[in-house]
């Protein structure tokens, strides 16, 4: 710790906290994480992060999801700097736009027609705008529990927050047809959407792929009055599915909000959608000065002609599988008892009996101070540059973090 004290991480934390309202805001605060854990990093590169007092990790959060082929991939980093050579913020969109838009159009399921935004909570919100304005409605139903972005109708927080902002909104259970029917029956002829994640992916809890049953039960609640259906793509789009998350259960949605890996990192979203929408996308006003962004275009127009040449998934799901099947392995070896659940590639790891975290924060604490980058409570990500290599490293350090929880459990008896 004391090395922690005078680190250049401890002085910039002091200096913000200062200049910025709590040092730091939302899902990126340190604060949330266990202790030792940076919040000041100075580059990256493939799947590893270097924080500003020169440590480096192995990552397996990937920023947080949008590191989808690693960090400075050539072939998006060339794009984008060709492209930031012409131009990036202008009065208008680039070529990249319509590229990209044809791209996700070719690419995607459902999609017959693509619109761009900043972030995934722009995306979302372009979504349920859009319900709502082409089906004349007000009612949208969303899963208890999920997150969906980080503004008032939405947010896991309620400061700042009012009833009226979530006046219109009904919630059901994630997986649970019966409830979600409900839900559809309560909002009646007013119903505007169902909004869904492709996965549930709430925090600190075991993550669940969609059943059959629940996709087709969506789908038939949207169908039955003319109401929408909104796939969350936001964290999970690319990669569990280059065509989108629910093409494997043979339900496809009206709407999906896309970001994080869409650019590799590059700040962009973008919301697909079918015919019978396309007019009310186009009438209603969502809009950002930064949100024809040509330089994260670009990155994305490569970052789809990466995926598209088929591979990643695939390498995403083998590296995933073999992180879990070894973190398994370890913990039965040291007798520790703990649940991997959720696809593969987006592993989340958590301890029987182990309400507090206490565990999960020795875990993470453990692996960290072995240069692997674990989260306690949050879902990871993998990415096409973690490999063969970088998975037993990881291995390595979850063996040892293993360790320490089964002395830890062995001390308190």
């Amino acid at each position: 710790m004391a090395e922690m004290k005078n680190s250049i991480d401890t002085s910039l934390r002091e200096r913000a906290l200062r200049v910025v309202p709590g040092g730091m805001w939302g899902h990126l605060h340190a604060n949330r994480l266990p202790e030792g854990y940076p919040q000041f990093f100075a580059r990256a590169e493939g799947c590893r992060l270097w924080d500003v007092d020169g440590r480096s990790y192995l990552d397996f959060m990937c920023s947080w999801g949008p590191n989808l082929l690693g960090h400075h991939h050539p072939e998006v980093e060339a794009a984008a700097e060709r492209q930031a050579r012409l131009g990036d913020c202008m009065n208008g969109p680039a070529e990249a736009m319509v590229e990209l838009a044809e791209l996700l159009v070719d690419t995607i399921g459902h999609a017959d027609w693509a619109q761009f935004q900043k972030n995934g909570t722009d995306a979302t919100t372009t979504c349920v705008t859009i319900a709502r304005a082409g089906t004349g409605r007000r009612k949208l139903l969303a899963a208890r529990g999920a997150y969906h972005g980080a503004v008032p109708w939405c947010s896991p927080s309620v400061v700042g927050v009012t009833s009226e902002d979530r006046a219109h909104i009904l919630y059901y259970e994630f997986n649970d047809a019966e409830s979600l029917s409900a839900a559809a029956k309560e909002a009646g002829d007013d119903l505007a959407g169902v909004l869904v994640s492709a996965y549930r992916h709430d925090l600190s809890r075991d993550q669940e792929l969609p059943t059959a049953e629940f996709a087709l039960a969506a789908r038939a609640a949207c169908d039955a009055v003319g109401a929408a259906l909104i796939l969350d793509e936001v964290r999970a789009g690319f990669r569990l599915a280059l065509a989108g998350s629910w093409e494997r259960l043979g339900v496809r949605p009206d709407l999906a909000a896309w970001s994080k890996a869409i650019a590799n990192g590059y700040p962009l979203a973008a919301v697909t959608g079918r015919e019978w929408l396309r007019k009310a996308a186009s009438q209603v006003f969502v809009t950002g000065s930064f949100w024809c962004g040509a330089v994260p275009m670009a990155a994305g127009v490569a970052t789809l002609g990466v995926m598209r040449r088929g591979g990643v998934v695939e390498h995403l799901e083998a590296m995933g599988t073999k992180l879990r099947n070894g973190i398994d392995a370890a913990a039965a070896r040291h007798g520790i008892r703990l649940r991997q659940s959720g696809p593969v590639q987006m592993p989340l790891i958590l301890f029987e009996d182990d309400a507090d975290f206490a565990k999960g924060t020795l875990f993470c604490q453990t692996a960290l101070a072995r240069g692997v980058y674990f989260h306690p409570r949050h879902n990871m990500f993998l990415s096409a540059a973690h490999g063969e290599a970088e998975i037993d490293e990881a291995l390595a350090a979850a063996d040892a973090a293993l360790a320490a929880v089964a002395s830890a459990r062995q001390t308190a008896a």
